[in-house]
């Protein structure tokens, strides 16, 4: 449904794939929105009442997708929400809230087992660990692993800023990329104790003023790609399971030779194919650039799309892979594009969807309920 809003709330149906929306408008009121999103079509359809929460800016669903987690993303006072989600409606209902333990967390995962969230802290400079209750809460963290240092940028790097952490494929290092010391650092992960190995931690420096903001890892587990917001460039990393390894290979630029200003890159994702790599610009280079990946994991440009597309801080690829959609901030909406299956070219679909301040896209699960007997 193209430019609607969550007030013209449609019945939910069978069909298409639940989808929630966080948001950044630091209206109490706002929070987090829910749609259909049909994947013939491309179409959203808002479904259900608005959940309020201050600054859901990050959202991630437990793996069966019974329970919610989000940050809120605040300076003073900062919190992560726990939800329950009903299995069959998507409703969201509050278990509880914990402090984050640092200022402007910007950024929650969960490990593979289901039994630790992790957070990092923007103005914090710090990561921080949440038991998973049985109910589904959160307790209060158990770990805050602070980063210190500065980078090169004398505005945006005085100071650690937190800005990603996510356990790898195997559940058994945490990667977290730090945009305030140019670093990325991994961490060795106890799952049995929900515990961050600070001792033994890799740290993975990155030319100065690069800004590591997020990182996504190639479907095969062996590589790892790094966007700088501060640099505009996406590295591509060599990696070793086995013992957290990170060794770059090759780095190309978020946007184009000529460009004269400020990239603010933002999002990176992979697309489960493993074919192709998608990152975000903000505000002067406004956009989605693609790159194809060859049989290495070696990244060459492709492509750029900003048709409709306004401060994208977050963009996420629908299960199966034909759709992208994008979270314009500064534009109140999503906007959602097709992709091409051998090129990996975005095409508008001209279908969109009014949220306030929409900082990110989060698909539920997809496996397919058991079926009872006739």
């Amino acid at each position: 449904m193209a430019g609607c809003t969550a007030e013209e709330s449609a019945p939910e149906t069978p069909e298409g794939v639940r989808v929630y929306v966080g948001t950044g408008s630091d209206d109490p009121e706002a929070g987090i929105y829910r749609f259909r999103f049909a994947p013939r079509t491309g179409a959203l359809t808002p479904v259900g009442s608005v959940t309020p929460t201050m600054n859901p800016t990050y959202l991630t669903l437990s793996e069966e997708g019974r329970h919610l987690y989000s940050v809120n993303e605040t300076a003073d006072s900062a919190m992560v929400s726990a939800f329950a989600v009903d299995p069959d409606t998507g409703d969201l209902t509050r278990l509880n809230q914990v402090a984050a333990r640092g200022g402007a967390p910007c950024y929650i995962s969960m490990d593979a087992t289901g039994r630790w969230v992790f957070v990092a802290n923007y103005l914090g400079g710090n990561l921080a660990v949440f038991p998973v209750q049985g109910d589904g809460s959160l307790g209060a963290a158990t770990q805050v692993v602070s980063h210190t240092g500065s980078g090169a940028d004398p505005e945006r790097q005085t100071a650690p800023h937190a800005h990603y952490v996510h356990v790898d494929p195997q559940n058994r290092y945490v990667l977290a990329a730090d945009l305030g010391i140019d670093e990325i650092r991994v961490y060795p992960f106890d799952a049995a104790r929900g515990r961050l190995d600070t001792a033994a931690v890799r740290r993975v420096e990155t030319p100065p003023g690069t800004g590591p903001r997020h990182l996504s890892v190639h479907p095969n587990g062996e590589i790892v790609y790094m966007i700088g917001e501060l640099g505009g460039t996406v590295t591509a990393y060599d990696y070793e399971a086995e013992t957290g390894r990170m060794t770059p290979r090759q780095t190309v630029r978020t946007v184009p030779e000529d460009f004269d200003g400020a990239a603010r890159s933002a999002d990176i994702h992979v697309h489960p194919s493993g074919n192709f790599v998608y990152a975000s610009n903000r505000g002067d280079a406004n956009g989605i650039v693609h790159y194809r990946v060859d049989d290495t994991g070696t990244l060459t440009a492709a492509g750029r799309q900003r048709e409709q597309i306004e401060w994208p801080r977050h963009f996420a690829i629908a299960p199966g892979g034909e759709h992208l959609l994008v979270a314009n901030r500064h534009a109140d909406r999503i906007t959602v594009y097709r992709i091409h299956p051998g090129t990996g070219a975005l095409t508008f679909t001209g279908q969109t969807a009014t949220v306030p301040a929409p900082t990110n896209i989060t698909f539920a699960p997809t496996a397919p309920r058991p079926q009872t007997e006739p």
